[in-house]
């Protein structure tokens, strides 16, 4: 009696474990504009430690197809010009896992009719960058 007594218990208590896992993943919020696409993505991206790498811009052309998917292979368009091999290699990847993390993109179906195949110019930024200093800005002794 004690035996089936406890196997139950452990059986409750696996199924409410289920449930609770299941209700703490809930289905993602869809995206309907442009600005929450790159908000998304701003949640995926990570850059590389500044011990590792040093802190540069990198933009990338990406397209999605309807559903959300990635659509063709995304494309480097700019990297700082103070980047090093190792910084571009670093970087790459993090671009590239920051895509990976976020695809498919969960669009609405208007979203997706809207944005299929058509490209984003997508900047990513160090999280510690400073803001860039203009010409007009720096003192100049002529």
């Amino acid at each position: 009696m004690a035996a089936a007594r406890s196997s139950f218990v452990g059986l409750a208590l696996v199924l409410l474990l289920g449930v609770l896992a299941s209700a703490g993943h809930a289905e993602p919020v869809q995206v309907n504009t442009v600005r929450e696409i790159l908000a998304r993505l701003e949640t995926c991206w990570r850059a590389p430690p500044a011990s590792q790498a040093n802190p540069i811009d990198i933009t990338v052309i990406v397209s999605f197809n309807r559903a959300g998917a990635i659509f063709g292979r995304p494309k480097i368009t700019f990297e700082s010009a103070t980047a090093n091999d190792n910084d571009r290699l670093l970087y790459r990847i993090a671009v590239m896992e920051a895509l990976q993390r976020c695809a498919p993109m969960p669009f609405t179906e208007a979203m997706g009719g809207a944005v299929a195949g058509r490209p984003f110019a997508v900047q990513f930024h160090h999280k510690s960058l400073t803001p860039e200093k203009r010409a007009w800005l720096t003192p100049k002794i002529l």
